[in-house]
């Protein structure tokens, strides 16, 4: 008798844990709209127990475990069971047409607010400005020692390219109206020269190279015309500066000059610029015209022309 009590103490509460598991209370089970006593089910299964000698939950000697003990691990409406409440089990949602058009609108939006801001944060390639040349100078060589720091390196400083003079200094001497010195600027010409100078009437242009560029420290004679068409009279000339210091600079002392009224051949044909031909011309003419009474005349002698004479004039005399 004892022994039967206390397994009938043992079945209740087993009963009591695995209904507390099910979610219902003791004594207590869910039905549908509503809840129902297990009272009257337990006297039943007690009168049962008098005739059957066993519960109502033991079938064939198995016992009668809880739906949900039943569910395999991982089930699906196991876990909707027991994540979703109660009054949303088995609803379903309709939207309808209208909701299924404002869900598809929602979509669109959605997407099209992705791309914007995508192409929003996408990385924009920007132009790089060229690095500026290296110069040789800055350049360090591999090979040399280390520098300590806190010195300072010497480099080596190259020589500025020589500078063109921003102005002209020309000499204009002969048949012009300004005569002396003329400031021109850098790559004036001949006839920039004369333009200023203004030459006078019956000077001889006609041996000046015109085109020709003056350098620093020229000089322009223009000479004038004979008495005869197309006769120079004074050779027109351009010396150039460098020249006429090279020939000053050289010689310590001025050598004697010639006198063109008693020279013999060989000393007319030592002189620079005259040959043996000009030589005899100027004997010729000298022994036709008698003697020279100024320089100018040697322009009247075949083969002279202006650039010999304006050389014979500091090396001759009458």
């Amino acid at each position: 008798m004892v022994a039967g009590m206390a397994r009938d103490d043992e079945r209740m509460r087993v009963r009591e844990r695995l209904g507390a598991l099910d979610g219902r209370g003791p004594g207590r089970r869910a039905m549908r709209g509503g809840w129902e006593s297990e009272e009257g089910e337990f006297e039943e299964s007690e009168g049962e127990t008098g005739t059957s000698g066993g519960w109502d939950d033991d079938v064939a000697g198995v016992p009668n475990t809880p739906h949900w003990l039943s569910e395999p691990a991982g089930s699906v409406s196991m876990w909707h069971e027991r994540l979703m409440p109660a009054r949303f089990r088995g609803v379903r949602l309709h939207p309808g047409r209208r909701g299924v058009l404002v869900l598809a609108c929602v979509g669109v939006v959605a997407v099209l607010s992705a791309v914007m801001v995508t192409q929003r944060e996408s990385p924009v390639a920007e132009p790089v400005p060229p690095l500026p040349m290296a110069q040789s100078s800055d350049q360090v060589s591999e090979s040399g020692p280390p520098v300590p720091s806190g010195t300072s390196v010497e480099r080596p400083t190259s020589a500025p390219p020589p500078s063109r003079p921003a102005e002209l200094v020309v000499s204009v001497v002969g048949l012009v109206e300004h005569v002396g010195l003329l400031h021109l600027p850098a790559g004036s010409r001949v006839a920039d020269a004369l333009a200023v100078a203004v030459a006078r009437e019956g000077a001889d242009l006609a041996r000046l190279n015109l085109a020709q560029r003056l350098a620093d420290g020229d000089q322009v004679i223009v000479g004038a015309l004979g008495p005869r068409a197309g006769t120079p009279q004074l050779g027109s000339a351009v010396l150039s500066g460098t020249d006429h210091v090279a020939r000053t600079s050289g010689a310590s002392t001025p050598a004697a000059k010639v006198n063109l009224n008693t020279a013999t051949e060989s000393e007319l044909d030592e002189l620079p610029g005259v040959g043996p031909a000009t030589a005899r011309n100027i004997i010729a003419w000298r022994t036709e015209h008698g003697r020279f009474t100024t320089l100018d005349q040697l322009g009247e002698i075949p083969g002279l022309g202006h650039t010999r004479l304006a050389r014979l004039r500091d090396l001759v005399t009458l």
